[in-house]
């Protein structure tokens, strides 16, 4: 298999562009780095395909290893024709490579290598042709010897070997698998097992079917979770009859009398003891993997518009950790992060002492001066947000607060990281200092914390970790890389996402700037120590150093490119000071003045168009966050209960998270409101996340409130 052409055909890109891609991965470049600084190679390939690209690329490698492992295998049994070897080396997909594999497998002795053993072959292919009388046959095969006593008992080993045959046939599997994709069902019932405390979380699988190509993947996982915790029974309905029928035809054409009678025997026997548990087994992962990748997919986009939040930039923010009995956890951070203060206040039940608290936040809120209040949305987070409205009304405080989701947060505050980072705080120190910063820069504060306990996806305990582990951790490497870090402060937490930079490096370019301080160049990045040519080639480019000797270190600009860069300022009169200056703004008009415009500069420096493109963006924002475009968080000053909630109430709100049935939105009552996936727009949503991305901001309208349950009904396209 041309593994070029392949990926090239399936990904819909030039063969150039997945040779050039090929070459720079196997050479050790990092996909950010690719994406950013080898456009020219590519074409301008992004994050996203190169993503896509790699993973096809190790998918059909590991596909030609296998291939090459069953080669082997059936060439040392002796069995490799030359039509078998061509079918096995035409084959594009591991379940194909497989089917073919099947017959020659290694496997525990089966009924069908018994009849074997006992010389029974002669008499199954017997069956299958026409005018031979398979009982007359039968005869000639019986055996003291072999055990073979009567004509029924050879005939049933006969029939054992075909119903082996059938069910190992790639091509009659292939049919089958795909008829059943096509026309089988999936269905569910209560099992009648000792009643599960969690049951009613499954009623609606109690009775339930759907077509194998219509379910969606949700319920997939959430059958899947049913039947691991014994709640639901799960099977799956083949076409039966059009599956017998077609083996039938396949396998005995002609057939009559007592060989047909045999054939139909052999054929059902195949299809219920070895065909459809197995291929029951594949159809179940097959749905099970689509889902899971599905699933993953909206994770990894929902963890993406978390990370990329905007950040809240040069304020004080007091980090309020709500809590009930353990009392809320307060800690006033500077705008750089920097904690001022810590204390814990008991304004919620049982203690109730809400003057007394308040009294502690007033002092603190004077002596910060405190601009924003970032409130975690766990335990108490309602009652909280209660005796924070009332303060900022009594005092007529020109405070406002923000619900900061505090996923992960327990788990920070008692990891490692957390330990090394304030050694002297408690856990709840920890946390509300967390809950502030991650207002400041939500990207710094959570990246500390493994992504998948971030949550904000759906059954993510329910996956495949590893797939989910490496696809989260590609997520938070495009996001670091895409906004750079400041070399001077970032964590080591957050360098050791940048590309080319490793855990081991990471913690060494903090003990660096520990001991030498501040990085005044990227180029003093080669002294750090294990920090070679490959590391500062793959990183330099995203680490930025606002107050060096070297205007291009603030910017996107790499390295590499510093001296086409300041020929570039040359042509136009310009140097870096004037950049420093913010001068080069319109830096674009000034290239598209010039006779020739673009490609006349792309000429004259020798540069890819790619490459010009991307500096003169650099240099007309130097140290510009692309964050800054996202919609800032919606700052309260007021609370709304649930009862205050009206049908037909129009409303603003956060997206907090997106699924495949909708989209969960924050309207400032603590229960965050559904919007299911026909009430996101007027026209047809294939997928939520075609309309609305995690940190939105939307009008929505209330449809209905379910105190009881505390549910909210929500629509945006009644709201437009």
């Amino acid at each position: 298999m041309n593994i070029i052409q392949k990926i090239a055909e399936d990904l819909s890109l030039k063969k150039m562009q997945v040779e050039a891609a090929v070459q720079l991965l196997d050479e050790g470049n990092t996909v950010p780095f690719i994406a950013r600084y080898r456009k020219e190679a590519t074409h301008g390939l992004n994050d996203e395909e190169l993503r896509s690209l790699e993973e096809k690329l190790q998918y059909l490698r590991n596909l030609e290893e296998r291939r090459e492992s069953i080669l082997n295998s059936i060439a040392e049994q002796g069995k490799l024709t030359d039509e078998l070897k061509a079918q096995i080396e035409a084959a594009d997909t591991a379940v194909r490579l497989e089917d073919l594999y099947l017959p020659y497998k290694k496997k525990r002795r089966t009924r069908g290598m018994i009849a074997r053993e006992k010389g029974l072959e002669g008499l199954a292919k017997a069956i299958l042709t026409p005018g031979i009388n398979p009982v007359k046959e039968a005869e000639n095969y019986l055996s003291e010897e072999k055990e073979v006593h009567s004509v029924e008992e050879a005939l049933n080993y006969a029939k054992d070997i075909l119903a082996e045959e059938f069910s190992e046939n790639a091509s009659y599997r292939e049919w089958i698998r795909n008829k059943t994709m096509e026309l089988g069902s999936i269905s569910s019932s209560k099992k009648d097992a000792e009643e599960n405390p969690d049951a009613k979380t499954y009623e609606m699988y109690f009775d339930y079917e759907e077509k194998v190509k219509t379910i969606p993947g949700y319920r997939t996982l959430a059958i899947n979770r049913g039947e691991k915790e014994k709640v639901l029974s799960v099977k799956l309905n083949f076409p039966q009859e059009e599956i017998i029928a077609y083996l039938e035809k396949q396998a005995g054409k002609d057939l009559q009398g007592e060989n047909l009678r045999l054939l139909q025997e052999a054929v059902l026997d195949s299809f219920k003891r070895l065909i459809s548990p197995s291929i029951e087994t594949e159809i179940r992962n097959i749905l099970t993997e689509k889902a899971e990748d599905g699933a993953i997919a909206i994770f990894a986009d929902n963890l993406k518009q978390l990370l990329m939040q905007a950040p809240i930039v040069g304020k004080v923010v007091l980090g309020w950790d709500p809590g009930f009995r353990t009392g809320c956890k307060i800690a006033v951070v500077d705008p750089t992060g920097k904690v001022l203060d810590t204390t814990v206040i008991y304004p919620t039940p049982p203690k109730n002492q809400v003057k007394e608290a308040m009294a502690v936040i007033h002092k603190l809120i004077e002596k910060h001066k405190v601009d924003i209040i970032a409130l975690g949305n766990g335990t108490a987070s309602r009652e909280s947000e209660k005796v924070i409205s009332d303060y900022i009304h009594e005092t007529k405080s020109k405070v406002q607060y923000v619900i900061v989701n505090e996923a992960g947060a327990s788990v920070y505050s008692a990891s490692k990281l957390a330990t090394e980072e304030f050694p002297n705080f408690d856990t709840g120190e920890r946390s509300s200092t967390s809950m502030a910063r991650r207002l400041q820069d939500p990207l710094a504060e959570l990246v500390k914390i493994e992504p998948k306990a971030i949550g904000v996806g759906q059954y993510q305990h329910d996956m495949n970790q590893n797939k989910l582990e490496e696809q989260l951790n590609n997520t938070v490497e495009d996001c670091v890389n895409h906004v750079g870090v400041d070399l001077n402060t970032a964590s080591a937490a957050l360098l050791s996402y940048i590309s080319g930079i490793n855990k081991t490096l990471a913690k060494n370019i903090v003990v660096y700037r520990e001991e030498n301080g501040a990085f005044k160049s990227r180029k003093e990045l080669l002294k750090v120590a294990k920090l070679g040519p490959k590391a500062f080639e793959q990183s330099a480019g995203f680490l930025r150093i606002r107050e060096g000797k070297e205007v291009l270190d603030r910017t996107s600009v790499h390295p590499e490119s510093y001296q086409k860069t300041k020929e570039l300022l040359a042509l136009l009169n310009l140097n870096e000071k004037d950049i420093a200056e913010g001068k080069g703004k319109d830096i674009a008009k000034m290239i598209s003045a010039l006779p020739g415009g673009m490609k006349a500069i792309e000429e004259k420096l020798e540069i890819g168009s790619f490459t010009l493109k991307d500096i003169v963006e650099a240099l007309a924002k130097p140290g510009r966050d692309p964050r800054e475009d996202v919609p800032a968080p919606v700052l309260r000053s007021d609370v709304l209960e649930l009862s205050d909630l009206k049908e037909g109430m129009i409303l603003e709100g956060t997206v907090r998270n997106v699924l495949d049935f909708g989209a969960f939105v924050d309207i400032g009552v603590h229960q965050d409101g559904l919007v299911h996936i026909s009430a996101l727009s007027k026209k047809f949503v294939k997928h939520p996340l075609d309309v609305v991305k995690l940190g939105d901001i939307v009008k929505v309208k209330i449809l209905s409130v379910d105190m009881e349950r505390k549910k909210i009904s929500l629509s945006m396209k009644d709201a437009e």
